[in-house]
């Protein structure tokens, strides 16, 4: 059973949330920029504008890591708002959102998070990979012809 009382059950399951949010939109967007990167060489020229070379990848990074937390917190902190729910998993052993909450709200959540934070970031994922696949058989391809 869990050991601990609901306010650390809650921050245990926030911080579950929270992370594995954060590890797969971080996956996402290294799969997109790196498509974007193979497919579309002129991606990020847009940054090359500031004048220390360095800089203008810092900066990239610095927002795409911004986007990824920030997309990551409004997901997981949606069951402290009311939206969803955190507690014990049905053996209780540990704490996560409640998948068996009955209301309306909790089904909205659950069926959000379902969409966009698992689906979403999947297909993101399989189709940047597929458009690389793409790109370098085409690429093998024009070789071969010289």
């Amino acid at each position: 059973r869990w050991l601990f009382n609901q306010a650390v059950c809650t921050l245990y399951a926030f911080c579950g949330v929270l992370f594995g949010l954060c590890s797969l939109a971080s996956l996402t967007v290294l799969s997109t920029v790196c498509c974007l990167k193979v497919c579309y060489p002129a991606y990020g020229k847009c940054w090359d504008a500031l004048p220390d070379p360095y800089l203008h990848h810092s900066l990239h990074a610095a927002v795409l890591l911004l986007c990824v937390w920030a997309y990551a917190l409004t997901f997981a902190t949606a069951p402290l708002a009311e939206w969803g729910s955190y507690g014990p998993e049905p053996y209780g052993t540990a704490c996560c959102i409640s998948w068996d909450a009955s209301s309306r709200e909790a089904t909205l959540y659950i069926l959000a998070l379902l969409l966009f934070c698992y689906l979403l970031p999947c297909l993101l994922i399989l189709a940047s990979h597929a458009w690389i696949l793409r790109r370098v058989r085409g690429s093998r391809r024009a070789v071969g012809h010289h």
